[in-house]
Parts: structure tokens; sequence; C-alpha cells
């Protein structure tokens, strides 16, 4: 595999070095960058516009199953049952909170009238897989139980994951589907961890590039697996790349960047998807990295991605059940 790396979009790398986003997963590295980031942003930053009324939550569905918090956010003044983005944060699965990032998912929301929650999941790797999967699956299990209380239309969720939460989305739209219940309406999966083998063409070609790469990668996905991690003993709902069977699945939408290293496994994922007949819609930026247009929203590359998942958003909330 050649060396050479795709640029980078010009207007971002202007703005961005990328040797200084280089990270190394050590235990004491998630131990800072979680306290560094746990204050921010707040709940009353999060209400400071008046968009939106946020609640906490803690759910469980059974004895045994562990409770989960959750923030349920809709729309001030809204009322009936709301669509909903279900939104599991980035972070590799070892890093971030419920309220990374929440402010854009809150933009999003408002575009199309639509509540959020945002699941608080346990983190590797003092939880390994499959614990954060299975508090996305008791957050999501109580939010349809409550849905009356809560204003919501079971029938109409979306399932938004970012990075790790990407991995998240995509293991627990699997396991919906094989559990048959509840269905989401779609599934958003943004710059998704999919494959835990680190093995893909742009995993060689980008391997030395700072931010997101091949070795934080391989540190990630050895926290949340551990001795499993690369070995055929890796389900397909930690890593859903694994899965031998995609269909079934519900409309998919796949963004990542021409210039990181999940590239090819997500370029992967869609392709099969089609291969088996389902609805997959994807995006490869040019020029974007991994996360670029939280870097740098205001660059034209990162206002484009967000107008298409904006788009399918809309295509996919107006799509009758």
């Amino acid at each position: 595999m050649s060396a050479v790396v795709p640029p980078i979009d010009p207007e971002i790398a202007a703005a961005v070095d990328l040797d200084s986003l280089r990270i190394d997963l050590t235990h004491e590295f998630i131990k800072e960058r979680r306290a560094a980031a746990a204050a921010f942003p707040t709940l009353d930053d999060l209400r400071g516009s008046g968009a939106f009324t946020i609640e906490e939550h803690v759910a469980s569905t059974a004895e045994g199953t562990a409770d989960v918090s959750l923030l349920v956010c809709r729309p001030a003044g809204a009322v009936g049952r709301l669509p909903v983005l279900y939104y599991l944060h980035g972070g590799g699965m070892v890093m971030g909170h419920a309220r990374q990032n929440l402010d854009y998912v809150l933009q999003l929301a408002k575009e199309v009238s639509a509540a959020v929650v945002s699941v608080e999941y346990r983190l590797a790797p003092e939880h390994p897989h499959p614990a954060a999967l299975e508090d996305c699956l008791t957050a999501l299990t109580w939010v349809t139980a409550n849905a009356l209380d809560l204003g919501v239309d079971p029938e109409r969720i979306v399932l938004l994951g970012l990075s790790g939460g990407g991995a998240l989305a995509g293991g627990l739209s699997l396991r919906l589907r094989d559990r048959l219940d509840p269905r989401p309406l779609g599934q958003m999966l943004v710059c998704p961890m999919l494959d835990d083998r680190n093995n893909t063409p742009s995993a060689a070609q980008l391997a030395h590039l700072g931010g997101w790469n091949p070795a934080t990668n391989a540190a990630a996905w050895n926290h949340v697996l551990g001795d499993r991690c690369g070995t055929p003993a890796v389900p397909s709902y930690a890593a859903p790349a694994r899965a031998e069977d995609v269909s079934g699945l519900p409309p998919t939408y796949l963004e990542v960047g021409a210039v990181e290293m999940l590239r090819d496994e997500v370029v992967t994922f869609a392709t099969r998807i089609w291969e088996a007949g389902g609805d997959a819609e994807l995006h490869v930026f040019p020029g974007g990295f991994h996360g670029f247009d939280f870097f740098v929203p205001t660059a034209n590359l990162s206002r484009d991605a967000r107008a298409a998942r904006l788009n399918w958003l809309r295509r996919t909330l107006a799509t009758p059940r």
C-alpha cells in the first residue's frame, strides 16, 4: 500500500493541526481526558437558548439490569408525540458523556421537530463489552415503554451514533433486528467504528495520521473487547462489520471522511447492505478526517456534511411506517 495520503481539505487544514490531535489511549490519558471533559457543557448551557426542555431520567427494565441515566430533550412548547433521535455519543467507547456534542444534535432535532434521547452508557475499560450495548438496549426499551408519558412516538426512532457511538448504534440495530422489537425507523452512523480488526487499506494508508489513527483505534477496541479483540470470538453486536448477515437493517446513513482510517470499513459496510438488498446512503467527504466538522463547523465541507445528514433525516422521518 502506498504511503501517499489523500489531501486534507485546505480550509480545514488551515484551521487544525492534526498532529496536535494525536492521542494515546492509555488508562492515564483516558482518566485525564474524562476529567477535563466532565464539566462541559452543563445542562444549563444546553438549556440556555430555551429551544429545548431537558430532563434527567434513570432507566431500568428488569431485575439485574443496570440503571442507565439518560437525558430526554423536547422542543419547548411542542405538543403531541414526537419522533426521536436516539443519540449515542462518541469517544471510542472509552471517553465522552451524554452531553458531549449534544448541542449539535439538538440543532438537528430542532430542524426536524424531533425529541432527543441521549444515553449515559458505561465506558470501557472498566466496563467492557457488552456493558455499553446493554445500557443502550435498556434505555431504548425504557423509552418505548414510557413513550406516552415522554410524548414520543416509539414507531419513529432514529438511532444516531458518532464514532464509538456508531459502533453501539450499529450493534444495537443488529440486536434489535434479531429481537424483532422495537424496530428503529433508521440509523445514522457518522464516522462509525465498525471493525476491530484494523486491517483495511485505509488503515494502512493513514497509519501515521494524527488524530484517530490505527494505533488509537486498536487501543480503543482492546479496551472494549480485551483478549477477544481481533479474534473470531468477537460478536457482531460489538463490531458490526463482523455480522455475516446485514439484511433486514433499517434505512442506514453512513458517513466518513476520505482522510481517515475508518474510511474503507464504512464503505464496505454500505456495500454489504446494498448487496443484501438493504437501503443505505453513503457519503465519503473528500479531504475530511475523523470528526472534521466538529473541529471546524464553519468550513464549507463541514456545512456540506451537516446538510447531508439533515436531508437524510428529513426524508427518513417523512417515511410512513
